[in-house]
């Protein structure tokens, strides 16, 4: 069986859904990660905050991409990563 167009389409879909309209991605680096479950950790913090659409960590660069409904307060992004246990360095 060659690859699945359905599975393809239903990727799309999901890509399309995070590149709404009037919704903003910002990029931070985080330290300390180094593993799915550091990722895990992270993502689960940030996504808690209110407006967060999704959220992408990736330990072996470090950067967490974040897609919200409005730029967010860079504070509450620091203790999101902070409560995961992680470093918040700044903006990629």
């Amino acid at each position: 069986m060659r690859g699945n167009p359905t599975r393809l389409h239903e990727e799309n879909d999901m890509t399309a859904q995070t590149d709404t309209p009037g919704s903003v991605t910002a990029v931070y680096k985080v330290s300390g990660m180094s593993c799915g479950h550091c990722e895990g950790s992270v993502s689960g913090e940030i996504s808690e905050i209110a407006g967060v659409s999704s959220v992408k960590a990736v330990a072996s660069t470090g950067e967490v991409t974040v897609v919200s409904a409005e730029p967010l307060d860079e504070e509450a992004v620091r203790a999101a990563v902070d409560e995961a246990g992680f470093e918040f360095v700044g903006k990629a």
